[in-house]
């Protein structure tokens, strides 16, 4: 987050709520933003956008080009947190790093908020050269792309790490490897070329069988059966033409709609494992042969249903304050060490009362003193009431009377 969708979105937002805008006056720009001041000043202009994967091109033009400035590009990459706001100059949002002012009046600021700073801009109007064509907007020639280095080593590394490579898959994220991954069934730990050699099979075998096929009847069904390269076009589109109801830039903190169209990631029930670029990806079923060693599948914990939730609990044993810290120890090793363990646990605390209750039997019945060596044993043919007798005459401190 944010991935080639929100980019895309961006770009919409931008272009529909101000088209119609005049700006004026220089670019403000915050003292911890992570870019550089922008050049640009101008008594009218306007602003246009446009996204290719996950970055964001800003276009500042005057509106009278004789008298004004040149244009300005910007250049923006959202980070993890990133977005555009348009909001009265008044009321500032936190974080906004770069503000553009209209000549309104009481005026209004398209702003690049970002609160996590990990976003930033550039200027002029080039696109990152590493960076591959756009999953989205380049489809034809992003699918090319990969298909024709598939003798590049990237592809050695499991699918889900190479759907990061932003050389290959330009706009693909955390949130969309995992949605599209999931709706093939394809186990993220599993070697990339392996993937993507079959699809290369794949689409030779169609060729073969019918040349003859439209293009129509072609886009059919690839539609009816997409493959990968497939779904990193149409999952993003899903998002992108769903714009309202799922990522609405006017509101980018409203999410509900957004979480209900997910059907992997961090879903209640999928798994998830940090794949070795230290990535959290979500799947479901086996992670594949190239998954990182030493580590289990984690999963979500359902939710439990209202019907469950109302239900009396039953009472819970009074345990030892280091029962639950025993518990989570105990259950990260195997069967038998568990057991081992204990049946040594319950050893030292049979051992541990054992002591405690000899330490309190010579107490019982010691005289007032208190004697540093061990008390003699009675005699076994003195009766319980004269001994009775004697204990009490020494509290009082008078003789206890001799046995006859």
């Amino acid at each position: 987050m944010p991935e080639c969708p929100e980019l895309h979105l961006a770009g919409r937002f931008i272009n529909g709520a101000c088209g119609a805008l005049v700006f004026a006056g220089g670019v403000e720009r915050s003292a911890v933003g992570r870019g550089p001041e922008v050049p640009f000043r101008s008594e009218a202009y306007g602003i246009s956008a446009i996204a290719r994967g996950k970055e964001l091109r800003l276009t500042l033009s005057a509106l009278d080009p004789a008298a004004g400035p040149p244009a300005q590009d910007l250049v923006f990459r959202f980070g993890m947190s990133g977005s555009f706001r348009l909001c009265p100059a008044a009321e500032l949002p936190r974080h906004a790093h770069l503000r553009f002012l209209t000549r309104e009046s009481p005026p209004r600021a398209l702003c690049f908020v970002d609160p996590r700073r990990f976003g930033s801009w550039r200027l002029g109007d080039a696109w990152q050269p590493e960076r591959g064509p756009c999953v989205v907007s380049e489809y034809q020639a992003f699918r090319e792309n990969v298909l024709k280095n598939l003798e590049d080593r990237a592809f050695d590394k499991p699918i889900c790490e190479v759907l990061l490579n932003q050389k290959y898959f330009n706009g693909i994220g955390n949130y969309l490897r995992a949605e599209i991954l999931y709706r093939l069934k394809i186990p993220p730990f599993e070697k990339a070329r392996t993937v993507l050699e079959a699809l290369k099979e794949q689409e030779q075998e169609r060729r073969k069988k019918d040349p003859s096929l439209t293009l129509s009847k072609k886009v059919k069904l690839r539609q009816e059966n997409p493959d990968l390269l497939e779904l990193c076009h149409s999952v993003p589109m899903e998002v992108i033409m769903a714009e309202k109801q799922l990522l609405d830039p006017e509101h980018p903190d409203d999410y509900a709609a957004f979480k209900d169209w997910l059907r992997c990631y961090l879903v209640p029930g999928m798994s998830s494992l940090r794949d070795h670029s230290g990535r959290t990806i979500w799947f479901q079923g086996e992670p594949g042969p190239m998954a990182p060693k030493g580590q289990r599948p984690r999963k979500v914990p359902r939710k439990k249903s209202p019907q469950l939730q109302a239900e009396p609990e039953a009472p819970s044993p009074k345990v030892t304050p280091r029962a639950p810290k025993q518990r989570r120890r105990a259950a990260a090793k195997p069967p038998k060490l568990e057991e081992q363990e204990v049946k040594e646990e319950q050893e030292e605390k049979e051992v541990k009362e054992e002591q405690e209750e000899q330490a309190e039997r010579p107490r019982k019945g010691r005289a007032g003193g208190r004697r540093t060596g061990s008390a003699a044993p009675v005699s076994p043919e003195v009766p319980q009431s004269v001994r009775r007798s004697r204990r009490t005459s020494a509290r009082r401190g008078t003789a206890a009377a001799p046995a006859v």
